[in-house]
């Protein structure tokens, strides 16, 4: 535990003193990112993918929700890669997300009971779907099956997920949720999942603001949201309006994806939380925010080809690269996204979760198409 104190600390004094890692090029950063979430899963005793490594102790247990969508990482660097080791650890991921999925067929968060979490069972959803769509197994579709109507069965009597959710109330970034019950009409249609899926999406577009931002999109009402959970947001409608083939849902997504656009420095800096009015309300970087949205433009761009997408997304990532330390002797850091820049920035503090090296890892997958 000193040790790990120790290595923090230094870690915030380098932030302290504008100290930045050697960076590599762009192939290299990515490589020290897939090594690392590599090292994510090794660390427990079960298959999972452990939360990240903390100033709380470390390496911690197992983290159900961001596994499921790692586990998706992983199909694609095995096809990227030509790697079969990295489908075996995404089947791995998946068989034991089978093995912790509640009764009801949701997935819950040990640390705060055993109840299932609408959010939590939409990101291992994806996991699922793609594990059935990979390997035919009659029991990655059972399970996605099951999960997927428990979201239906859960729903309030709008269609929308105001129960099962953190504070009890709907949260825009959801429409992640929906997108997840959408891939799961891939598999197999139901006009219920559908229905509840367009209920939360119709909702979403409903709470966007004049600013192209949304309401209800934080973790707790009244705090402006972080860019990691409005990307949620974004992204939740730019997939499932090209899976519904709906022109509001992708006009909705690209109005905040432009508006997060205006708010990208030369640098790539994105403030780390920005308010529903559309003013930066943090002078620290969600790196999380950073690759997600990278993401969204680097999709826009594809559908668009306008060129201001492009940019910010080499942008964006340009500036996590420039936070990554890909030459770190410590394995336990080396190739990590921080959950903040500096360090003990508001989201995710003092912390390498497992999630920013995943989104960092699809962005740079799609970046890497370009010349």
């Amino acid at each position: 535990m000193l040790a790990t104190l120790a290595t923090f600390a230094r870690l915030a004094a380098s932030d302290l003193l504008g100290t930045q890692p050697r960076r590599g090029d762009p192939e290299t950063h990515l490589l020290a990112a897939e090594a690392w979430l590599r090292r994510a899963q090794d660390q427990g005793t079960d298959d999972g993918v452990s939360y990240g490594y903390s100033i709380r102790g470390g390496w911690r247990p197992s983290y159900r929700e961001t596994s499921g969508y790692i586990a998706t990482t992983f199909f694609d660097l095995a096809k990227y890669r030509n790697d079969a080791s990295y489908r075996e650890r995404a089947l791995r991921i998946c068989r034991w997300l089978l093995s912790v999925q509640n009764r009801d067929g949701s997935f819950s968060n040990p640390r705060y009971g055993s109840s299932g979490i609408v959010f939590d069972t939409g990101q291992d959803l994806f996991g699922l779907v793609r594990a059935y769509e990979e390997t035919r197994e009659a029991v990655f579709r059972d399970g996605a099956a099951r999960a997927a109507d428990w979201l239906v069965g859960i729903a309030d009597s709008r269609d929308r997920w105001t129960r099962n959710e953190h504070l009890n109330t709907p949260h825009v970034y959801n429409t992640r949720t929906a997108w997840a019950l959408l891939r799961m009409n891939q598999v197999e249609y139901s006009a219920e999942r559908e229905r509840v899926a367009r209920a939360n999406l119709d909702w979403a577009v409903s709470e966007q603001q004049a600013s192209g931002f949304f309401d209800q999109c934080a973790f707790k009402a009244g705090v402006p949201p972080f860019t990691h959970t409005i990307a949620y947001a974004t992204r939740g409608l730019l997939e499932s309006a090209e899976l519904l083939d709906e022109q509001k849902y992708m006009a909705a997504a690209r109005r905040c994806a432009d508006a997060a656009l205006g708010h990208v420095r030369e640098d790539g800096f994105l403030p780390g939380q920005i308010t529903i009015d559309g003013r930066p309300a943090a002078g620290y970087c969600c790196l999380t925010g950073n690759c997600q949205f990278s993401i969204i433009w680097a999709k826009l761009f594809d559908r668009t080809a306008d060129e201001r997408y492009r940019s910010a997304v080499i942008r964006a990532l340009d500036y996590v690269m420039g936070c990554q330390d890909i030459h770190c002797p410590n394995p336990d850091i080396r190739g990590a996204i921080k959950g903040s820049q500096p360090i003990w920035g508001r989201y995710a503090p003092m912390s390498f979760p497992n999630w920013p090296a995943k989104f960092f890892v699809d962005a740079m997958l799609l970046r890497r198409r370009w010349p």
